[in-house]
């Protein structure tokens, strides 16, 4: 409820409404607008409009676009699969990347090596999305014309959508190049959006090694001869991925946040473009419905993350 009520008012503070935003349209008089004021609820009180709000989210109805005249559940679930490819192509980005990375600066700490990586890490952790995005696509795109700066494939390719996951719908397609073409789209986007996550990710890691290597038992499992790659692997990494997946976990939020921005700067077709675009149009039942849905679908994954503890540790034990 908190939730829907921020959202709501929120929405209801920043200048102009959808009538406001298409009042420069022409051949709309000014009865027609007064007309779809009222159609809309708009010249009602704003409690009035909240409460309205309310009993229709209870009745599991998010509304329907005031531009596309499509209900927001529909949008969605249309769009929904594209910021999810490029989420997870970006977290699996930083998990790849920063895991090892903060091994590598833990177990060579106070070298050059770990100066390299920490330093590496606070700059990408300091970089704003647009900022990088834009730097990005100056000199991958345009300066060296290495990988495509927009959208998610070629315009050459009519890939028909199965799942929405352009990079499966590409495979099973069987049109040439098509694939390579989704991948070499995916990129830049998912390196912009993987940055920040991939700069905490190592940090994390590298503390969470810190600490465990200096344990007793892992001081323990050196003295009995075990090779360096087994007291590692087995025995200091598996109890240091604990804060990790927490963080992991942490960083969904951040994620679908930064997906916003890296879905407007590469103009990729996802919930983040979605909602810039219903931003501009006022289109309040999008904006509202999506927040809402993406706020799910954050909790949802968030409490998979947590029961993830008890796969990693058998130790940890939920619900007591």
């Amino acid at each position: 409820m908190a939730l829907i009520a921020l959202t709501f008012f929120s929405l209801r503070l920043v200048p102009g409404d959808p009538i406001e935003v298409r009042r420069g349209e022409r051949g709309i008089s000014p009865e027609r607008l007064a007309q779809l004021r009222h159609e809309m609820g708009l010249d009602q009180p704003l409690y009035q409009q909240f409460w309205d709000y309310v009993k229709q989210i209870a009745h599991g109805d998010f509304g329907t676009s005031i531009v596309s005249h499509t209900p927001v559940l529909k949008e969605f679930m249309a769009l929904f699969p594209a910021t999810v490819e490029l989420t997870l192509a970006a977290m699996l980005f930083a998990i790849v990347i920063g895991i090892p990375a903060g091994m590598l600066a833990a177990l060579r700490r106070g070298k050059a090596t770990d100066y390299v990586v920490t330093g590496a890490a606070v700059t990408g952790n300091s970089m704003p999305i647009f900022w990088w995005g834009l730097l990005l696509i100056l000199l991958v795109s345009v300066k060296m014309d290495i990988a495509p700066s927009g959208d998610r494939i070629d315009l050459l390719y009519d890939i028909p959508s199965i799942t929405g996951f352009m990079l499966i719908d590409t495979l099973l397609s069987d049109q040439d190049g098509a694939f390579m073409s989704a991948l070499s789209h995916l990129v830049l986007p998912m390196i912009v959006l993987g940055t920040i996550p991939l700069a905490v990710i190592t940090r994390i890691t590298r503390s969470a090694m810190l600490e465990i290597l200096n344990e007793d038992y892992v001081r323990t499992a050196r003295a009995k001869g075990l090779s360096p790659l087994r007291v590692v692997g087995l025995h200091a990494l598996r109890n240091a991925l604990i804060p990790v997946v927490t963080v992991i976990g942490l960083q969904i939020s951040s994620l679908i946040a930064g997906a916003v921005q890296t879905e407007t700067v590469f103009s990729w077709p996802g919930i983040g473009h979605w909602l810039i675009e219903s931003l501009g149009r006022r289109d309040y039942p999008v904006l509202q419905g999506g927040v809402l849905l993406i706020s799910v679908v954050v909790v949802g994954l968030n409490l998979f993350i947590d029961l993830l503890y008890g796969l990693i540790n058998p130790r940890i034990r939920h619900g007591r």
